[in-house]
């Protein structure tokens, strides 16, 4: 059975090994495309295709951040740098200084190393293979949190939605039946008004039966009601499809909000108009919830 997945969701993932951490957090909002934004150390850029790569595979629509942390405590991973050609800059500038003004520093050594860029620390560039394998299960934990949340928040949108989808298919059913009975009620209301009128007079029956069957004409919704029950069908097939669902939703929805509102502008019963009012409230409830299915 398919799951129905949200468009937001967290998840976070380590992996450590040989004194070497990658902590990968991971977390999407709505969008209406795949958005993946890879923000990790400059080494891991090689790796960016591969990383991109796996999360296309299982993540398909929302805008996705993904971070990515390296720590290491093993020594060989890590190299310090000395930029001689600053350093000899800064000295030359230093011993300038001193000359000009007369001031003596106590430690030349100190103020050179502390200032930017002079002395560097630099990662031990290793085999991208080597550093995918220490990667991966961290980033694959991040993803199963990750889209584990996503689901669990899916299939509650779900439910709240079939059941928003039963109260429209109880609103659906009282526009039938009431819309059974205006036409009658209009025939009725439509003699005894004559009736009144034109006193004694003999009412003109087939006159009577040409506004009664304008007045049907422009009041059905026969129509719209069958589509508003076939959409109901198809919001239920739809949550069965694999893959995502969230712009066929959508879609259906605008046709369902649009039948809606064609039985509020026919209407001349209230039962009716009210009825057509509950409909377009739920299916705007509807249609806010799938902004966020996948």
């Amino acid at each position: 059975m398919n799951m129905t997945r949200s468009m937001t969701g967290y998840g976070k993932g380590e992996f450590e090994q040989n004194g070497r951490r990658f902590t990968v957090e991971m977390k999407s909002v709505n969008h209406r495309y795949n958005d993946i934004t890879i923000k990790a150390p400059r080494f891991l850029n090689p790796l960016e295709d591969r990383i991109r790569k796996r999360l296309s595979q299982s993540i398909f629509r929302g805008k996705t951040d993904v971070y990515i942390n390296f720590e290491t405590t093993a020594q060989e991973d890590v190299k310090v740098v000395v930029n001689e050609a600053l350093a000899a800059a800064y000295v030359e500038k230093l011993q300038f200084l001193e000359a000009k003004f007369g001031l003596r520093s106590q430690d030349t050594l100190d103020l050179v190393a502390k200032f930017p860029d002079v002395i560097t620390q630099e990662k031990v560039e290793e085999e991208a293979d080597e550093t995918w394998q220490l990667l991966l299960p961290a980033l694959e934990e991040a993803l199963e949190a990750f889209l584990t949340m996503r689901t669990v928040e899916g299939e509650a949108l779900k439910e709240d939605i079939l059941q928003k989808a039963q109260i429209i298919e109880a609103l659906t059913k009282t526009v039938e039946e009431r819309s059974a009975l205006v036409v009658e009620e209009y025939r009725q209301k439509l003699n005894d008004r004559l009736k009144e009128l034109l006193d004694q007079t003999p009412v003109d029956e087939g006159r009577m039966a040409q506004e009664i069957t304008i007045f049907a004409d422009k009041a059905c919704v026969d129509e719209e009601t069958t589509r508003l029950k076939s959409h109901l069908c198809q919001l239920s097939d739809i949550f069965c499809q694999e893959g995502t669902i969230g712009r066929k939703l959508d879609f259906l929805v605008q046709e369902m909000n649009r039948e809606a509102n064609t039985i509020g502008s026919k209407s001349s019963d209230l039962v009716i108009t009210n009825a057509a009012i509950g409909l377009k409230t739920e299916i705007e409830k509807i249609r806010e919830q799938i902004q966020n299915i996948e």
